[in-house]
């Protein structure tokens, strides 16, 4: 992983949502000489959380910054985690890879998640980035794959789909340049004030 400075930090932060927590989480990292080298945030259903690739030029004990960041939460409490990053550059797939993104919707049902994250699990498919959310009776799951090139992309989809089938769900795997291609012409293509 390529970071500023030598001494890196993986720092994750959780809390109730609410707008400031990125600008007091990155003062305080300023605060300490610090760098962020790399950043994912989310909200999900009024949860934030952050993770943060975090570089400095001089060693920090993990609870310094750990108090620094609830110290910038003020009233807020923010749930902080911080550990030393691993020197390796994380994990590496054993082969080369394409990445994809599957899309699959229906009844929400207990096992969904498990169903899928197992089946990839047993492909040695890496979920690289994954999405869930229940609206109503339906619930709806995006995750972005590494898929190793050695796999036969017509099979896994028939798969895919028929474990679909027997959950009631429809069930879809596109190549992630597909996927942000046609999702791009959708939003280019919509009547203006649509959105």
């Amino acid at each position: 992983m390529k970071t500023r400075y030598p001494h890196t930090y993986v720092l994750n932060v959780m809390s109730d949502d609410h707008p400031g927590i990125v600008a007091a989480v990155s003062q305080s990292v300023e605060s300490l000489g610090g760098n962020i080298d790399a950043c994912s945030q989310t909200v999900l259903r009024g949860y934030f959380t952050l993770i943060m690739i975090v570089s400095t030029p001089e060693p920090l004990e993990p609870q310094q910054l750990i108090d620094r960041v609830r110290a910038a939460g003020g009233a807020s409490a923010y749930q902080v985690m911080v550990r030393t990053a691993m020197p390796s550059e994380g994990y590496a797939p054993g082969e080369p890879c394409d990445r994809f993104v599957i899309t699959a919707f229906g009844k929400d049902q207990p096992g969904i998640v498990r169903r899928f994250s197992h089946y990839l699990a047993g492909k040695d498919i890496n979920i690289v980035d994954l999405y869930g959310d229940r609206s109503g009776e339906e619930f709806v799951l995006i995750g972005q794959v590494e898929i190793p090139t050695h796999w036969d992309i017509r099979m896994l989809q028939a798969d895919l789909e028929e474990m679909g089938k027997e959950l009631g769900f429809t069930v879809k795997l596109q190549h992630e340049n597909i996927f942000v291609a046609t999702n791009q012409l959708r939003l280019t293509r919509a009547p203006q004030g649509s959105l």
